[in-house]
């Protein structure tokens, strides 16, 4: 089965609809999965250990050209429990934390450990294939060391029977999304192509 794997998006009307047109343009026939930070939470981190009771215009970019584009399901990012906390309101908390798809486990990313230099340190996880997000930067990992690859959009990727974590990127300032074949066993760094470069990757 074909998975678009999208994440990040932060509010931005422009960047998703982008990336959601590549799709139908590129993997018509995928399913489309969001990977959590669907919103733009306007309250930092450390005012939001104080604040309660805002309202969500207040807390969040809310917007309803942006929330007409999202008609696939998501897990929930660090972004949606931050509105939550501030706000009280109950509409992220159904979203899951993770989520199960063929041979691959879903998360955000913000629930495991970080360095200063933005590499992760994976949880055990049982799946062969872990897709995340979080950091806004695409990268395919083993054994938690991200592999020195170079990334060339649009080619796939045919994977080992190894365990590996692969950063789906951002669609916010990058418009970047994973396209994930469970069949093959592929993944696909994909971008939108910019304007001048007159070509669909």
């Amino acid at each position: 089965m074909l998975y678009a794997l999208l994440g990040d998006l932060h509010s931005n009307i422009e960047d998703t609809k982008a990336v959601l047109t590549h799709i139908q343009q590129t993997a018509k026939e995928a399913k489309i999965i969001g990977l959590g930070d669907l919103y733009e939470c306007t309250i930092s981190k450390k005012k939001a250990q104080t604040m309660s009771g805002l309202s969500l215009q207040r807390a969040a970019i809310v917007e309803s050209k942006f929330e007409e584009l999202l008609t696939f399901p998501s897990i929930r990012g660090n972004q949606e429990e931050r509105i939550t906390q501030v706000t009280g309101i109950e509409r992220f908390r159904a979203l899951p934390e993770t989520m199960e798809i063929d041979g691959a486990t879903l998360m955000h990313g913000h629930q495991f450990k970080w360095s200063v230099s933005w590499q992760p340190t994976f949880p055990p996880f049982q799946k062969p294939l872990f897709f995340f997000g979080h950091s806004h930067e695409s990268g395919l990992y083993h054994q938690q060391k991200k592999l020195p690859i170079r990334i060339r959009y649009g080619q796939p990727i045919v994977l080992q029977n190894k365990q590996y974590g692969v950063n789906v990127g951002s669609v916010v300032d990058h418009r970047e999304w994973c396209l994930y074949d469970s069949e093959k066993r592929t993944v696909t760094f994909m971008c939108v192509p910019s304007v001048d470069e007159g070509t669909v990757s």
